[in-house]
C-alpha cells in the first residue's frame, strides 16, 4: 500500500466521519453522504462526491485520501482459488484468498501481517507479527480486488489472530455490516480465533457474525505443544465461555480440526472432543493439513479422514471435511506466508 500521511477516507465509520465533518466545518450531514460514496458508490476519486460543494471536496482531498490500493500481484490455482498480495502502509506484505465455489464467492482476509501466535504447524506463524492491519487495509481487501462485487462470503481466517487486532477487527465488522456501510448480513461472514480469552466475550457481545475456533487438539498438554495459546487461554476455558452463548438461532459456532496423523486422530481424542464440547451446539471442520517445510507432520490418508469423521457424527457431533483449495500457489489453509517477504529479507 503506498505511503502517504494523508488519512483514509476508507476505513471510518460513520461515527468517525461525523468527527471528520466537525474538523473540517462540514455539515453533520456530509458524513451520512460521503459513507455513501464511500461504501454505497465505492468512489475512486473524492471528486465524484458530486453533492459535496466544491470547496468541502478541496478541504477533503487537502487533509484525506481515499485510501484503495489494488493488489501488487496475483496468482491463479487450477481450481480457480486465486491468491492476492498486497503491501501494508508499513511496507509489510499481506495475502488474501478469492475462493470461487459454485453460487459462492468467499474471500479469505488477513487480519494482521504476520502473526504472535505461533501455531507450530502454520507457516504464518513462522513469520512473527509484523504489525496489526488498519481498518483500512483490512477492508482494502476487500473493495480493491477485481471480484469484489461478487463475493457473497468473508472469513477472517487469514494471516494473523483476528482477536489479537480486536478494535480494528469489530471496527471492520461494523463498516462491513451496518446499513450506512456495506450492508451485509452478519451471517455471511465468520471469524476464525485460535482463542484469545480475553477479548472473545467482548466480539461475541459487539458483533453477530459466526465464530470458529482452531481447536486442533482436545487435550490440554498436547495442544500446548502445537499451539503455545494454550497455556495463557485453555480450551476448556474457551469451552466455558462458549456455554453462556445461545447458537441454536443465525448465529454458529465451529471448530476447525486440522487432522495430523498420529497426533490427534485417535479413538481417544475423538471421545475428549465430545466431552469438551458437550453442551455446545456446533459443528466440526476436519482440515488436512497441508505440509510446510522442516515440519514433523503429515496428513491422514482419505480413508482415515472419513473414518475420523464418521466416528464424530455418530457420536451426535456434526462433522465435515473441508475440501483443500488453492494448495499449488499456497492459498490453502496455513499457507499464507507471503513468499514476498523472505525475497525482500
Amino acid at each position: 500500500m503506498s505511503q502517504t500521511k494523508k488519512e483514509c477516507l476508507y476505513g471510518k465509520t460513520l461515527t468517525q466521519l461525523q468527527e471528520l465533518c466537525a474538523r473540517e466545518s462540514l455539515p453533520r450531514f456530509a458524513a451520512g453522504q460521503i459513507a455513501r460514496w464511500l461504501y454505497v458508490n465505492r468512489v475512486e476519486e473524492i471528486d465524484q462526491m458530486t453533492n459535496l460543494s466544491l470547496a468541502a471536496r478541496t478541504r477533503l482531498k487537502e487533509n484525506y485520501s481515499l485510501g484503495l490500493d489494488a493488489p501488487l500481484k496475483e496468482s491463479i490455482s487450477q481450481d480457480g482459488t486465486k491468491k492476492y498480495l498486497f503491501r501494508t502502509c508499513e511496507g509489510q506484505f499481506i495475502e488474501s484468498a478469492y475462493i470461487p465455489d459454485g453460487d459462492r464467492a468467499t474471500l479469505c482476509v488477513s487480519s494482521q501481517a504476520g502473526c504472535r501466535m505461533g501455531c507450530r504447524f502454520c507457516a504464518t506463524g513462522r513469520q512473527g507479527l509484523q504489525h496489526s492491519l488498519s481498518p483500512n487495509e483490512i477492508l482494502n481487501q476487500i473493495l480493491s480486488i477485481p471480484e469484489s462485487k461478487k463475493l457473497t462470503n468473508l472469513v477472517f481466517m487469514g494471516m494473523g489472530e483476528p482477536l489479537d487486532n480486536t478494535d480494528n477487527v469489530l471496527q471492520t465488522l461494523d463498516i462491513i455490516t451496518s446499513s450506512w456501510g456495506l450492508g451485509w448480513s452478519p451471517t455471511r461472514i465468520t471469524l476464525s480465533t485460535a482463542g484469545v480469552g480475553r477479548n472473545l466475550k467482548r466480539f461475541l457481545d459487539e458483533s453477530k457474525v459466526h465464530l470458529a475456533i482452531s481447536l486442533h487438539n482436545p487435550f490440554h498438554e498436547e495442544r500446548e505443544q502445537i499451539m503455545p495459546i494454550e497455556k495463557s487461554y485453555p480450551i476448556w476455558e474457551i469451552a466455558d465461555t462458549l456455554r453462556q452463548y445461545d447458537f441454536t438461532g443465525q448465529r454458529r459456532v465451529s471448530f476447525e480440526y486440522i487432522v495430523m496423523e498420529g497426533l490427534n486422530d485417535s479413538p481417544r481424542h475423538i471421545k475428549e472432543l465430545c466431552r469438551l464440547l458437550n453442551g455446545i451446539k456446533c459443528r466440526i471442520n476436519l482440515i488436512r493439513f497441508h505440509k510446510i517445510p522442516d515440519s514433523p507432520y503429515f496428513s491422514p490418508s482419505d480413508e482415515k479422514m472419513i473414518r475420523f469423521r464418521d466416528s464424530l457424527t455418530a457420536k451426535g457431533i456434526q462433522t465435515t471435511i473441508r475440501t483443500s483449495r488453492g494448495e499449488d500457489i499456497q492459498a490453502a489453509c496455513g499457507l499464507l506466508s507471503t513468499a514476498e517477504k523472505q525475497k525482500n529479507q
